[in-house]
């Protein structure tokens, strides 16, 4: 079993600052991409932020300059540095990596619960 945990949600005020963490545990062989997603009342999901194997990252238009994905590879752990916050940041976000069991050759997605970040005054 795979297990993601998400961590570092809350509530803060616009121009602050958050950082949330994901960590992964359980039956690993390798994780492959890694990111957020995130989901405000009444929309879709949407990807936030993503770093693959090789550190390559891309983000949604909307946190460029603002949002900073990370990883350790050796924690199997991942951070995304959120600053400069808008009120419509406030959403749940989730966590997701593609991870390979020691069992399988093939990869799968795997998410987290989700945490609430709320910017409002």
């Amino acid at each position: 079993q795979v297990q993601l945990v998400e961590s570092g949600g809350g509530l803060v005020q616009p121009g602050g600052s958050l950082r949330l963490s994901c960590a992964a545990s359980g039956s690993i062989a390798s994780v492959n991409a890694m990111g957020w997603y995130r989901q405000a009342p009444g929309k879709e999901r949407e990807l936030v932020a993503h770093i693959d194997s090789t550190t390559n990252t891309n983000y949604a238009d909307s946190v460029k300059g603002r949002f900073t994905i990370a990883r350790d590879n050796v924690k199997n752990t991942w951070y995304l540095q959120m600053s400069s916050l808008k009120p419509e940041d406030t959403a749940v976000y989730y966590c997701y990596a593609r991870i390979r069991p020691p069992w399988r050759s093939a990869s799968s997605d795997y998410w987290g619960r989700g945490t609430q970040v709320t910017v409002s005054s």
